[in-house]
């Protein structure tokens, strides 16, 4: 059995954002740049699977520049066999999904993040299994593999579900597919350096939306200090200005 995982290039969650050209583009300048944290869980939970005999190979696929290479090699490094990259800059969800659906036939599983944590689209995993003709899951929390049928966990309103699921399917897995990702050894960065990253080039993809303009959000307003003994003046501020009242 085959699996791949949607790889997304993003900011450190810890990145200072700032913005150029009057707003209108994102200033990538410094940025350290890391595989999507639920990405990365899907590929820790595919390793996972791979250790424990269920499944063969692991390949990793994204869409993006040169740039986004180191974090496909981070990937390989986790555990990935090969990697694959379409090589142009991801413009949005569905440019990004029809680039790859021309890599994603083949596989018997798919595994993408709920949501990248730059946009927070969570687009792309459904719009590439309606392209690919394919069934998919949501919110996909625990994967195994047993007589080789896979088996979906997922949490739903008031509890869980439980549901075995025939291949090809794509999985759009959220917290709780791994517990912790998988950081890469030594011996696994040495081996990544010799393993295949396969370069496609794009096909004709319609690109749907279009950023005019960003915005930081406001700043926050100063800390008010209220006397413990002064409750009226407390309330007052939680209903005037916090409207929290």
């Amino acid at each position: 059995m085959k699996i791949l995982v949607l790889i997304s290039n993003v900011p450190d969650t810890t990145t200072k954002i700032r913005f150029k050209a009057d707003n209108t583009a994102f200033d990538d300048a410094g940025v350290q740049w890391i595989i999507n944290p639920w990405d990365e869980l899907a590929l820790t939970r595919a390793v996972e699977l791979k250790e424990a005999g269920s499944i063969t190979h692991i390949t990793v696929a994204n869409v993006g520049t040169p740039a986004t290479e180191p974090t496909l090699r981070k990937a390989l490094a986790v555990g990935a066999d090969d990697a694959i990259r379409v090589n142009v800059a991801a413009k949005d969800a569905f440019e990004v999904a029809s680039q790859l659906a021309q890599v994603a036939e083949g596989y018997d599983l798919i595994l993408a993040g709920i949501e990248a944590s730059d946009y927070n689209g969570s687009a792309v995993g459904g719009m590439l299994a309606e392209l690919l003709d394919i069934s998919s899951v949501s919110a996909v929390s625990g994967i195994t593999i047993a007589d080789g049928k896979v088996l979906f966990n997922r949490e739903i309103d008031g509890g869980s579900q439980k549901l075995e699921v025939s291949t090809p399917v794509l999985a759009v897995v959220q917290k709780g597919i791994a517990k912790e990702p998988r950081i890469p050894a030594m011996r696994g960065i040495m081996m990544a350096r010799s393993k295949p990253l396969k370069v496609i080039d794009p096909s004709t993809a319609e690109e749907r939306t279009a950023f005019v303009k960003f915005e930081l959000p406001p700043k926050k307003a100063a800390c008010k200090m209220v006397a413990e003994d002064n409750v009226k003046e407390l309330v007052r501020l939680l209903h005037e200005e916090a409207k929290a009242l």
